[in-house]
């Protein structure tokens, strides 16, 4: 019997960790692929990953196909998707969303920096892009020659999509009356819209849309009709976030609403809290600054777009049930190794408190990486779609997918409520 075990024991000794671990311990290999791979045979660059999943399981993917070898706004851009059907399995193959005709000038030159959501519960998507051919930092982009903003939807799961449809002045002219004066430049931040998980005052569930603006930084859009019309969170004389730049919006567990947005070093945070949830009203805090000398989503010689994610939670110490909140940034220094922050909150958090006392953050790849995106997939794991490349000198990334259980994101510390 002794000499058996001595056996069994030297067979485990040599056999790969990956099979010794539980499933609460999936190692970081986990179900990754990529989406969209950089190829330097036609030198056309993929940039900037949007993804979601639908109410079924199946996840799309999107990013831009930069035929200019640019940036949205300096000529033709397409936009491209794929869907998996197997909650990230296996993934179909590459499809054109639409095309940018490259023509100078023109509202349909390039369509890019794609943003997403997916009705939870009719499953239509909803995609907002830029589109045109101004650039929206160039002073020559004004409210008289906006950078424009196009609006697409499918509702039969993106086999068909519907013409395309431009509502920059829908956007532009909720701010022309502000005291601030109007909007010179503005869109939705990439990556994804936010859908609310418990306000619904009209036909949908309220979904939320961050703008990146100039002047006076970050507003927030909402629309309770699936993207019908829109809204301005706390009217148009708004300023959430005045230093800020791409922003994404999330939720704590009262509906209050979370802005997270770029800045160079970190982040920059506000909440929004409601006085009346059925009209929209409310007010903003005081926006406050997240990085390194706060403890906070520390961000080296960089500033990127990133996402946030607030998961319900359970704390694997004594198995209280609590809400976690996850940050991706690129750690650096520059746009390397993107890592996850991540820290436990409660719902009467104010925007300094957010700010500070993350958690050191997982480290998702060392390699050059930029822009991510994250959503709770239905199994209860983190679908983490990311921009990764060997080195920074270059115009493109491969976009990559990689499945993360929570416990893996948090060393343990957390795991995801189990149904």
């Amino acid at each position: 019997m002794n000499h058996i075990k001595t056996i069994i024991i030297a067979v485990l000794a040599v056999l790969p960790s990956a099979l010794l671990v539980s499933s609460c311990t999936i190692p970081h290999s986990y179900r990754t692929e990529i989406l969209f791979r950089e190829s330097p045979a036609d030198s056309v660059p993929y940039r900037i990953p949007a993804i979601a999943q639908f109410p079924d399981g199946r996840i799309i993917a999107l990013t831009d196909y930069r035929i200019c070898r640019s940036d949205i706004g300096f000529g033709r851009v397409d936009l491209r998707y794929r869907i998996s059907s197997t909650d990230g399995r296996r993934w179909g193959d590459e499809h054109i969303l639409i095309e940018g005709t490259g023509i100078e000038g023109a509202v349909d030159c390039g369509f890019g920096d794609p943003a997403v959501v997916i009705d939870r519960e009719s499953g239509d998507v909803l995609v907002i892009a830029v589109c045109g051919n101004t650039i929206y930092w160039h002073d020559s982009t004004t409210r008289q020659n906006p950078n424009r903003v196009a609006l697409l939807r499918s509702k039969d799961a993106c086999m068909t999509w519907e013409p395309w449809k431009e509502i920059t002045e829908d956007v532009y002219s909720l701010f022309d009356g502000s005291l601030h004066g109007p909007i010179q430049s503005c869109f939705v931040t990439s990556g994804k819209i936010f859908q609310s998980r418990s306000i619904k005052a009209g036909s949908h569930y309220r979904i939320y849309a961050a703008l990146c603006a100039r002047p006076n930084g970050n507003r927030v859009l909402y629309s309770d009709d699936f993207g019908e019309n829109w809204n301005v969170l706390g009217g148009r004389d708004a300023l959430p976030v005045m230093n800020g730049d791409e922003a994404k919006c999330e939720e704590l567990p009262d509906g209050s609403v979370v802005l997270s947005s770029r800045i160079r070093g970190g982040r920059l945070f506000n909440i929004y809290r409601y006085s009346d949830v059925a009209t929209g009203e409310g007010s903003w805090g005081e926006s406050a600054y997240s990085s390194y000398e706060n403890v906070g989503c520390h961000s080296e010689d960089n500033a990127c777009n990133g996402g946030i994610l607030m998961i319900p939670a359970i704390r694997t110490e004594d198995r209280q049930q609590v809400t976690l909140a996850l940050q991706s940034v690129p750690l650096g220094p520059r746009r390397q190794a993107v890592g996850i922050y991540y820290k436990e909150i409660d719902g009467k958090i104010a925007p300094e408190s957010l700010a500070a006392d993350w958690n050191s953050p997982y480290r998702v790849t060392e390699k050059a990486s930029a822009y991510s995106e994250m959503i709770l997939l239905q199994n209860g794991n983190v679908a983490f779609c990311y921009e990764e490349n060997d080195t920074m000198e270059t115009a493109g990334y491969d976009i990559v997918y990689k499945e993360l259980p929570v416990i893996e994101i948090t060393g343990s510390r957390y795991d995801v409520i189990r149904k």
